[in-house]
């Protein structure tokens, strides 16, 4: 089903030219972190319509990525789902 989504989100976003010209990672990867900004601005007002919104253009932004890549999304989230079943609990002895 993931993957489904990467295919048609790329395949849409290449039908209304966002990929006339090869994009290089690096600004996808800043166009999925616009979209994280806007999240947190939209969270940051309480605006919750918004919010959920801008969350689907996150997905909509890292599915388009991987659909220009070709890339087997739905496996690498299910592998590192089941890797992180296995991490101690807080792992990193980071704050957050």
């Amino acid at each position: 089903m993931i993957n489904e989504l990467c295919k048609q989100a790329f395949e849409t976003a290449k039908s209304k030219g966002w990929h006339d010209e090869p994009r290089e990672t690096g600004t996808l990867l800043a166009l999925i972190h616009s979209e994280v900004s806007e999240a947190l601005e939209a969270d940051r007002k309480g605006d919750k319509e918004n919010f959920i919104e801008e969350i689907a253009d996150v997905c909509i932004r890292i599915f388009d990525l991987c659909g220009s890549k070709n890339l087997d999304l739905e496996k690498a989230i299910l592998s590192k789902m089941e890797r992180n079943k296995q991490r101690s609990y807080k792992h990193g002895g980071k704050a957050y």
